[in-house]
């Protein structure tokens, strides 16, 4: 039994380490702009590998004034609309999120049941905030357990507490994947509308946050209809987006 104990007393110390270690850079980001993120270094691994010198990235930090309000409005309308009202989890967006997976996985079950079917896994949806998602972009890996689940939490609470909604924002807006190799508010508007992020339309920042729950998806085909009619959707919304 006291093996055991130590065990656990090692382990707890290793949670906690790791805890004060994630919180350290945290706080540093008050000051300093994240140079890059988890997930676009293993984005970049990834390009390079498949495209060699061909490898397109682009990438470019601006600061939250020269970022359109517009677009500002508009990834929290079509991404987070409580955005600057919870602590950073919401928790019925979560139960409902995982609601629909289990039918998603009820139904994938069945249907792969029959004889000689062939059917493709189903599609999982998140009930993420703007906030668990720049944690998990920032730290984590892409993989769905419950223990990264539950770090993505601690990472959440932590931004929350030493950020603040706005910083939040910029270092979001800065990060966030809108193509292959596309990231940030600045590069997006470039890639896609050849203006600076200050200078984005309204209708132009709407088209931008539809992009964002499947970038490479959409890139194929960035004027297709239903992208249309959704950033026409936002934009209707935009105004009573509240910003932090």
């Amino acid at each position: 039994m006291r093996h055991v104990g130590r065990i656990v007393a090692l382990l707890l110390v290793a949670v906690l380490s790791l805890q004060l270690y994630f919180a350290a850079r945290v706080a540093l980001m008050r000051w300093v702009d994240p140079q890059s993120t988890t997930f676009q270094r293993s984005e970049a691994w990834r390009l390079a590998r498949e495209q060699g010198l061909r490898m397109r990235w682009s990438q470019q930090w601006v600061d939250a004034p020269q970022i359109a309000e517009s677009l500002q409005r508009a990834v929290i309308a079509s991404e987070d609309a409580g955005f600057v009202e919870h602590s950073g989890v919401e928790w019925e967006a979560i139960e409902r999120a995982w609601e629909r997976n289990q039918r998603a996985q009820t139904v994938h079950e069945r249907r792969a049941a029959k004889p000689g079917a062939k059917v493709r896994p189903p599609k999982l949806v998140g009930g993420s905030t703007i906030t668990q998602q720049l944690a998990k972009n920032l730290f984590l890996s892409g993989e769905r357990t419950l223990p990264r689940k539950a770090q993505e939490i601690m990472l959440t609470w932590t931004l929350e507490a030493l950020l603040g909604k706005r910083r939040i924002l910029e270092i979001y807006l800065n990060s966030v994947e809108w193509g292959e190799g596309v990231f940030g508010a600045q590069a997006a508007a470039r890639h896609y509308h050849h203006v600076d992020a200050s200078r984005l339309s309204p209708m132009a920042a709407a088209h931008l946050a539809v992009l964002l729950p499947a970038p490479k998806r959409f890139e194929r085909n960035p004027g297709s209809a239903y992208v249309s009619a959704r950033a026409a959707t936002i934009a209707a919304r935009m105004d009573d987006v509240e910003l932090p």
